[in-house]
């Protein structure tokens, strides 16, 4: 097992190989329309180890921890918290989806405070 699955596993608590893909996370999932790469297909790259494939994808920072995937999924695998690993990886690497000293004051005007907050503590610990 390479060191990124176990890095995945360790940070999730999540056994990677227990997923057959079955697609039901997929299949629930409320935003999936918006994503580039399905859930089920977020495990299968993972069991795989194919890092770059998965920390590029939009997916990791779509996904909204609504749950939906964990409480369909047959084998009991919490999807949502192998997509925050993946997440935690990027953070990690201090590498994020959105830079907030980018946003111009018009755009940090529409977001709201507590995101705002949240994204920038990101980097003071």
């Amino acid at each position: 097992m390479s060191p990124f699955v176990t890095k995945v596993q360790q940070l999730s608590g999540q056994n990677l190989l227990a997923c057959y893909q079955c697609g039901k996370c997929s299949a629930g999932c409320p935003v999936v329309s918006q994503m580039d790469i399905l859930p089920n297909q977020i495990i299968r790259l993972a069991q795989l180890g194919l890092r770059e494939d998965l920390l590029e994808s939009k997916a990791i920072w779509v996904c909204a921890s609504c749950m939906t995937c964990n409480v369909r999924c047959p084998k009991g695998i919490n999807i949502a918290e192998v997509i925050e690993a993946l997440r935690q990886i990027m953070l990690r690497r201090r590498e994020d989806h959105v830079d907030v000293k980018e946003l111009s004051d018009a755009e940090r005007a529409d977001v709201p405070p507590i995101a705002l907050i949240s994204s920038l503590r990101k980097f003071t610990s």
